[in-house]
């Protein structure tokens, strides 16, 4: 199969070989689960459980609200010991809502609805049962699937790309999964592309897993599904990359893979698809690898979705020495954090314990204007331009410059030689963005608000003043016949 070039992309030291070999092992069951109610883009799940209800694994604890949701499940049985806020996995620590589950230890599951033949199951059944599974990208994106898999099928998508990639270094799980678990992932696969009526299906999977490209391969035999060895480079696991490299074709500026007829999804979705569809089983654990040269024994392990991270860095022997850096996910784009009770979350790829040599942090210096920002950048922006407008606080600048397009792989911070963080400069930008675009819709809704209440002062003016006007008329009217029947009288009379 033809493969086409990708725009910029760096080679950063991969260091899979810390855990490429290290078998998906289960994690023991945990004591207590932390089970945030954000879990995915979109509004939170509302809960639906109260403080000492007895729950089931697999039960509904909190469902979906609104268009963009996702519903979420109880990982094991237990009880429900609090509905308030706990430590949420990212670099603020801040609390976030969650449903704190503890355990007892009999992992009882509810009853399941297993589908003998699922591709007897229509389209929308399908996505239904997907949606129902509370299953979201497990990519690190954390989109509904079912929201995904039903605007595709209205968008008349034609190809559908699994996305093997697995870029970021030290990641493992989804080359594991691939090795391990390929039967489901085909299977899962089909069901996707069955549901979105996609007439070409391709797995993109980088040349540096030769084991799970031939376990997939071997899966895929007899089948439609198209598995593909890709160059290994960052970001070819970035959604608009995979379909550059795969299609040829390019995403449009704010726009998105549907609107070139394209579904891009990640191979462990397509299990937890083949899961929920062929099984009834709703999302509950996810493969997280566990690395960094400051684990002592890194691991891919199987962690119920509220497990705190300090039992997956427990479960890989804990610490070989003090850890400079703790990261949720890759690297490159993952989330810096310091307090190992944060759960694991369904879009929880890797937990990294990384030593100061493994970080390079240096000094920033100014910037010398080389421009292999530029040349780095996968997306063809100007990242100088964009961070010198930041600085300024010229964030319209920046938009101009393509800001919005930026996917915040951070290539371009990589090779950097002055050192500057230009990918922290995008994020803050974006993050300031998002506030003022909150602030603006506030002030619209306030504003429409005051609109409707003068409308309603201005209606409730005019109906008094139409009242007045008609009772006026009416003496009038009233004074009028007294008078005419007076004149009358007084005519007769005379």
């Amino acid at each position: 199969m033809k493969l086409f070039d990708l725009r910029g992309g760096v080679h950063p030291e991969g260091k899979k070989n810390l855990s490429d070999e290290r078998h998906i092992r289960a994690l023991p069951l945990p004591k207590k689960l932390y089970v945030p109610l954000q879990q995915h883009i979109g509004a939170p799940a509302a809960p639906v459980v109260n403080v000492g209800d007895k729950v089931l694994k697999g039960q509904l604890i909190a469902t979906a609200q609104g268009a963009v949701s996702s519903s979420i499940h109880a990982p094991t049985s237990g009880t429900v010991v609090a509905l308030g806020d706990h430590a949420g996995p990212h670099p603020s620590g801040l609390p976030v809502p969650t449903i704190t589950l503890e355990s007892d230890g009999e992992d009882k599951w509810i009853a399941t609805e297993a589908v003998a033949d699922p591709f007897a199951l229509t389209p929308e059944d399908i996505a239904a049962r997907v949606g129902a599974a509370g299953i979201v990208g497990l990519g690190g994106a954390t989109f509904p699937a079912a929201l995904k898999l039903n605007l595709s099928r209205s968008s008349g998508v034609q190809t559908l790309i699994m996305n093997g990639g697995e870029c970021e270094p030290y990641l493992t799980c989804d080359d594991r999964i691939m090795r391990e678990r390929a039967a489901g992932i085909v299977e899962g696969i089909r069901l996707i592309a069955y549901a979105v009526a996609a007439k070409e299906i391709l797995v993109g999977i980088e040349d540096n897993k030769p084991e799970a490209i031939a376990a997939m391969q071997a899966a895929a035999q007899g089948t439609a599904v198209n598995v593909v060895a890709m160059p290994s480079m960052y970001p070819m696991g970035s959604e608009k990359q995979i379909i550059q490299v795969l299609t040829g074709r390019e995403v449009p500026a704010g726009g998105r893979p549907a609107d070139i007829g394209v579904l891009v999804h990640n191979v462990a979705t397509a299990f937890a698809v083949q899961q929920a569809i062929r099984f009834g089983k709703p999302l509950l654990s996810r493969i997280v690898t566990v690395s960094g040269g400051a684990i002592k024994t890194a691991c891919n392990v199987e962690a119920l979705v509220g497990t705190p991270v300090q039992e997956l860095i427990d479960f890989a022997d804990g610490y070989s020495q003090p850890a400079a850096r703790l990261v949720l996910g890759g690297p490159m784009m993952g989330q810096q954090f310091t307090n190992t009770n944060v759960p694991v979350l369904k879009g929880t790829s890797g937990v990294l314990a990384l030593m100061s040599t493994e970080i390079g942090q240096s000094e920033a210096s100014p910037c010398i204007r080389c421009s292999t920002c530029v040349r780095a950048c996968p997306v063809g922006l100007l990242p100088l331009e964009m961070a010198a407008h930041i600085r300024t606080s010229d964030l319209a600048g920046a938009v101009a410059l393509g800001l919005k397009d930026c996917i915040a792989c951070g290539s371009c911070s990589y090779v950097c030689p002055a050192h500057i963080p230009l990918v922290h400069f995008f994020n803050y930008a974006k993050g300031d963005l998002a506030a003022q675009e909150r602030s603006k819709l506030k002030q619209e809704a306030t504003k429409k608000l005051a609109d409707a209440r003068l409308e309603r002062i201005a209606r409730i003016e005019r109906e008094r003043a139409e009242a007045a006007a008609k009772r006026k008329a009416a003496r009038e009217a009233k004074e009028r016949a007294a008078k005419e029947a007076a004149a009358k009288a007084a005519t007769e009379t005379g």
